[in-house]
């Protein structure tokens, strides 16, 4: 089980006790000295009444965000919602369903410490798998990273989408689990948090499992929109590129979330398209970026996620458009971000 995080102290010279307790305080007995001296010794009360104000308002509450979300029941109740992550420590969570998507794709769920736990996954970040595997005939722990495709609206599990890949290490091994088995995870990691506010227009290139980090910004920017009671007015649009029709993942999902949200467009990509297909078709080029994507500017930020080769012929491309070079490593305030 997890167990709430222990408050830090806070430093005596933080900006809080700066402004909430020192100040006034210092006002108060440079304005009774100069008055009235002898009140002095009264004044002095001043100061330890302000900061205990602080710490049984301000410090009380910030102890117990540190254990989790906080939420209120009907009952008036205030519940703390425990997060099952922990950033250095792996943790055995149990496989609880699994649904087949294709011959090898699946979404694995699984159960967290409880019924109420959230996973605790800020927007944009991922997980660690890890498992201890036999390679080239000697046991070694192999580690791959994944963007679960639930979200901490969801208490209780969390779903991995995955395809299996023959020569794979982890997919592979994930497609041998049975119900009941467990695999080791750690997080959060990465350097993306989405917050509303971000930036104005996003712009996004996906590739085959590529998608589940864009679902997962897509989904809570749709949530926050002010017509369900948030005040994320980000605009969205998606570029997502597969081999075949049947490989285009997760597409009732994005295609519900277009047509629920004005806000949020894809355009899908086929090297092999259908007979009577109408989107786009070979490779993701300059052109379909330049028409379908937002231009360069402060504002926006374009996010990468597919196979190394297409991830490496996209940075070559945007490059081409103005945008700029993306690093070896992102950070979030670059403005290509790859994931």
């Amino acid at each position: 089980m997890s167990t709430p995080h222990t408050t830090r102290p806070i430093s005596p010279l933080s900006p809080q006790l700066i402004t909430s307790v020192y100040l006034p305080s210092a006002i108060v007995l440079i304005g009774v000295g100069i008055a009235k001296k002898e009140w002095l010794p009264f004044a002095l009360v001043i100061p330890v009444v302000l900061g205990a104000l602080h710490y049984y308002g301000n410090g009380k509450s910030a102890a117990a965000y540190t254990c989790g979300l906080r939420r209120v029941l009907n009952s008036g109740a205030v519940e703390v919602v425990k997060k099952a992550l922990k950033p250095n420590v792996y943790q055995d969570f149990r496989l609880k369903e699994k649904t087949v998507i294709s011959h090898n794709v699946a979404i694995y769920r699984f159960s967290l410490q409880s019924p109420t736990h959230i996973l605790g996954l800020p927007i944009g970040q991922h997980i660690s798998v890890a498992a201890t595997l036999t390679v080239d005939g000697k046991p070694k722990e192999v580690v791959r990273s994944y963007t679960p495709i639930s979200s901490d609206e969801n208490p209780g599990y969390f779903d991995l989408l995955i395809k299996s890949y023959p020569q794979g290490n982890i997919s592979k091994h994930m497609s041998t689990l049975r119900i009941g088995d467990t695999m080791k995870v750690r997080g959060p990691k990465g350097a993306m948090v989405y917050s509303p506010g971000l930036v104005k227009r996003f712009g996004m290139i996906a590739g085959g499992t590529g998608i589940t980090p864009m679902l997962q910004i897509i989904r809570a920017i749709v949530r926050g929109r002010p017509m369900k009671g948030g005040t994320d007015t980000t605009e969205v649009d998606l570029i997502f590129a597969n081999v075949n029709y049947e490989d285009i993942l997760l597409k009732d999902d994005l295609d519900a979330l277009a047509k629920e949200d004005r806000g949020f467009r894809v355009y899908y990509v086929l090297n092999n398209p259908t007979e009577n297909w109408d989107g786009g078709l070979g490779f993701v080029t300059p052109d379909m970026i330049k028409t379908r994507l937002p231009a360069p500017s402060k504002d926006m930020k374009l996010l990468l996620c597919g196979p190394p080769p297409m991830i490496s012929a996209m940075k070559k491309a945007v490059d081409t458009l103005g945008y700029d070079k993306p690093r070896p490593v992102s950070k979030l305030e670059d403005q290509v971000f790859c994931f």
